[in-house]
């Protein structure tokens, strides 16, 4: 019986030297030069109902690089050409299937910056890593080991807003396995006041990371607003405000991960709701605190993780009444507003508001089994009621 092992991104920060840094930026422009040379000839070929393939925009890109004016792209290596043009491909796929809308040009100051490095384009020898078109390996801060004897499959060098240098290696990761199956369930409640509320009863804080610093942000921001359009003072201001959101992100990103990480290694069954973000930060009174409580984020890493250690993820359907249902003797309230946390039931159970809805969602998730209603863990949009919904609505008179 063979074992498939996890494919599992470890990423770190790197210092380039002033060659490398010019090396990689070069690298950067051509990439986004080919990606969109190649969409320009797919859209042109798309109005002429003519379809083009990865194939046509390699055969393309081999004939850019003799033309007088595109003779660059010779300078750089010509795998993360290669790669953003398979990663076109993707995009277009997806189009096609309906799962995106129609990819977009890169643009030379907000697109991200980033090039992929296949097995062909890198050497990785003694724990030093060398780029193609480079004479000397990175300088790697190496905050953490890669799994004994893992050798990368591809190398994805990136610089965010703040100029920071980061570059990620996909390993197969044997240290992940499934963790010993068991019987706990745990309902998850998101919130504002609390950004997580368990069926347990237990709260955990919502630091609110983007207020803490919401201070130091404003005062960047103002500075950014004073400087000239295209003078060196603006540059230097635009990366004082990368910066603050990037310390924002961090913190952010680092307690998702722990969170996320505690849930699926206690508990074999999570539930949580199918919120629509997207559409509630269209709220502009509620849009900025939604947007640091990082709804979405938590999701995903809930479910890669659930994934990767053999753990369920259960999606309740996002009208079910997790709030106005009773835990207790299931009646249904009429209305339930924001600003009511406590209420009390007609059978004389006093209820947290949040406390009560993880409790619902949990007893919804358990019912997936007995029902099999539209509570799914897969993260499209569920179809139907969930299980929970349609015996409330059986008992309704």
């Amino acid at each position: 019986m063979t074992t498939s092992h996890v494919k599992r991104a470890f990423k770190y920060r790197f210092y380039p030297t002033e060659t490398q840094a010019a090396e990689l930026s070069r690298t950067f422009g051509c990439v986004r030069k080919v990606y969109n040379l190649a969409l320009g000839a797919r859209t042109e070929a798309w109005a002429r109902q003519e379809r083009v393939n990865y194939n046509a925009t390699s055969a393309m890109l081999t004939a850019w690089k003799k033309t007088e004016e595109l003779a660059f792209l010779s300078e750089v290596s010509s795998v993360p050409l290669q790669q953003c043009l398979r990663h076109l491909q993707t995009a277009f796929t997806n189009f096609f299937a309906k799962r995106a809308k129609y990819p977009r040009f890169k643009s030379r100051k907000k697109s991200h910056k980033s090039a992929e490095y296949t097995t062909s384009g890198f050497r990785f020898r003694d724990g030093k890593l060398t780029l193609a078109k480079m004479s000397g390996p990175l300088d790697i801060v190496w905050s953490r080991p890669l799994p004994e004897g893992a050798s990368p499959s591809t190398v994805t060098v990136s610089q965010d807003t703040a100029g920071r240098w980061f570059v990620s290696m996909l390993c197969e990761d044997p240290s992940v396995r499934p963790y010993p199956a068991g019987e706990t369930a745990v309902g998850i409640d998101v919130g504002l006041d609390h950004l997580l509320t368990l069926s347990t009863g237990e709260k955990i804080a919502n630091p609110r990371h983007e207020r803490k610093d919401r201070v130091r942000l404003a005062k960047a921001q103002r500075n950014l607003a004073k400087k000239a359009k295209g003078s060196a003072n603006r540059a230097k201001a635009r990366l004082k405000v990368a910066r603050v959101h990037a310390r924002i992100a961090d913190r952010r990103r680092d307690l998702l991960h722990q969170l996320t990480t505690r849930l699926v290694r206690e508990n074999q069954t999570l539930v949580i709701e199918d919120l629509t973000v997207r559409n509630m930060v269209k709220n502009h009174a509620l849009a900025r605190a939604i947007s640091d409580a990082a709804w979405h984020q938590f999701r995903s890493l809930l479910e890669y993780k659930a994934a990767w250690y053999g753990r369920e993820v259960v999606v309740v359907d996002r009208f079910f009444p997790s709030s106005k249902l009773c835990s207790t003797c299931g009646t249904l309230q009429e209305k339930m507003p924001l600003h009511v946390r406590t209420w009390t039931c007609d059978c004389g159970t006093t209820h947290d508001r949040d406390v009560n809805a993880a409790k619902n969602l949990l007893a919804a998730g358990r019912a997936v089994p007995a029902c099999g209603a539209g509570v799914r863990p897969q993260r499209s949009t569920p179809g139907g009621q969930s299980a929970m919904k349609q015996e409330v609505s059986r008992r309704e008179p």
